[in-house]
């Protein structure tokens, strides 16, 4: 026997969805960002050169916690799309970007390595690009909720493009943050 849920029982069952994939993403995201000290925390990025269109330090916390919120969204409404033929390699591609999202802040802030960190970023727009094709076709409202990401990622990637070009040999312009930054008096 077929049953057919209805139309309140399929949103109670995405708002289940949403409030788990929801804090998930965004505890990830934030919990990754506190692995290096970022922003006016951490001396190397505040020695480095930046690009004049850099946006204050509060700003990037506001930007990702709307990303992250946006991604889960995202996440729970292709979770419950069950009938999807798509919907494993959706998930598949969703938890690789996130994975390869998680990376880049330890590396920029932490091991100070801009070149790299760009090609995190560039590696970050391919997969969701891909990742939101593939949203779309099994639904058009979670592609659509990634193309803010996409566009921060067009930004973030000028940003650091910038920075390279700004500070070559960026690595070595302050102490490791896996060194002591308490200044002796």
């Amino acid at each position: 026997m077929r049953e057919v849920a209805s139309k309140q029982q399929l949103q109670l069952s995405f708002l289940r969805w949403a409030m788990v994939t929801v804090p998930a993403v965004v505890l990830l995201g934030f919990g990754a960002a506190r692995l290096a000290p970022s922003g006016a925390e951490n001396l190397w990025y505040a020695a480095i050169i930046k690009p004049a269109v850099t946006p204050p330090d509060w700003a990037f916390p506001v930007a990702w916690t709307g990303i992250y919120i946006l991604l889960g969204l995202s996440l729970a409404m292709i979770i419950h799309a069950r009938g999807s033929r798509l919907r494993g390699l959706a998930i598949t591609l969703f938890v690789v970007q996130l994975v390869v999202n998680l990376t880049w802040s330890p590396i920029f802030f932490g091991m100070h390595e801009v070149t790299l960190a760009l090609g995190i970023v560039g590696a970050m727009f391919v997969l969701t690009g891909v990742m939101a094709l593939v949203f779309a076709r099994i639904r058009t409202v979670a592609a659509l909720m990634l193309v803010p990401y996409l566009a921060w990622l067009l930004f973030a990637g000028y940003l650091n493009y910038q920075i390279m070009v700004l500070n070559p040999g960026a690595e070595t312009l302050a102490p490791s943050s896996s060194s002591s930054q308490i200044i002796k008096l």
